[in-house]
């Protein structure tokens, strides 16, 4: 799906790119998510090793997010370059948001409320952060992350759903969170207000779709599914940083699944016996 997404969108011609193609690239809709890396970044080799074996024709589509291709490209090749050049792009943008200067950016974009707020009415209208579930492209779309309730949604734009997860990475919101420890919303009470220049967000924004991790219960005639097994199925988000769970997230929820483990054992005991 996500393949067919990338090869689905548009290229721009010659005339498009006349300022600079991340500045074409970010002014395209759907892209709303992404923030400039810097060019000096980008241009520095280390931050960018290992990404010549996850992009075709890598040299060329560096060439054209740096505005140093050759202007005697020919059509054809500069549409196939431009789908190299968004993955690498993407790739390039997953490792800048994590660094100081890019987390900054994306803290602005957080305080507009540019990623929407959490459908869950318990949740007040917190501010979301994009999140990927793997870090591996073509794997997972991205995903909305809630600070609050610490699960992750699904963006209602259709095009916001089709970006590859990997350009966010699968640390992104708890680094950010960690680096600004005054953002972490409490868990109950009124969300503290974010600054913001479009003031209250559209009902557009709100109201994204829960993800749905695990697969639909479906129920025979006459019959009814378990209660404790439909709640051994249950899977839940845990939110890690390069891989490892956060200690504090990981203790909670260990505790959570321990008071889980009991109510099952409880309902399987009340089950026994009706």
């Amino acid at each position: 799906m996500l393949g067919r997404a990338v090869d689905d969108i548009s290229t721009g011609s010659d005339s498009e790119y006349s300022n600079s193609w991340i500045s074409w690239f970010l002014s395209s809709k759907g892209n709303e998510y992404f923030c400039e890396v810097e060019e000096d970044y980008i241009l520095d080799r280390f931050n960018l090793t290992g990404l010549n074996n996850e992009v075709s024709n890598y040299a060329q589509a560096l060439d054209l997010i740096t505005d140093n291709l050759d202007d005697d490209i020919q059509d054809e090749l500069r549409g196939a370059l431009d789908v190299q050049a968004r993955l690498l792009y993407g790739l390039i943008h997953a490792r800048w948001i994590v660094t100081a200067r890019g987390l900054a950016k994306m803290l602005d974009k957080f305080k507009r409320v540019d990623f929407g707020r959490c459908p869950r009415v318990l949740c007040q209208s917190q501010p979301l952060l994009p999140v990927g579930l793997s870090d591996t492209p073509y794997e997972k779309s991205v995903k909305l992350y809630c600070g609050r309730c610490e699960d992750v949604y699904s963006p209602k734009s259709s095009r916001h759903g089709s970006i590859d997860g990997a350009y966010f990475g699968t640390s992104f919101p708890h680094l950010l969170f960690l680096v600004y420890p005054s953002l972490l919303p409490p868990k109950s009470g009124p969300v503290d207000p974010t600054p913001t220049s479009r003031g209250i967000e559209n009902d557009s924004s709100r109201k994204s779709r829960r993800v749905k991790e695990e697969p639909e219960i479906s129920e025979g005639v006459g019959e009814t599914a378990s209660t404790a097994s439909v709640a051994l199925k249950a899977e839940r988000y845990r939110p890690r940083i390069y891989g490892f769970q956060l200690n504090e997230t990981a203790k909670l929820q260990r505790w959570q699944e321990a008071v889980r483990d009991r109510q099952i054992i409880r309902l399987e005991a009340l089950e026994d016996l009706s």
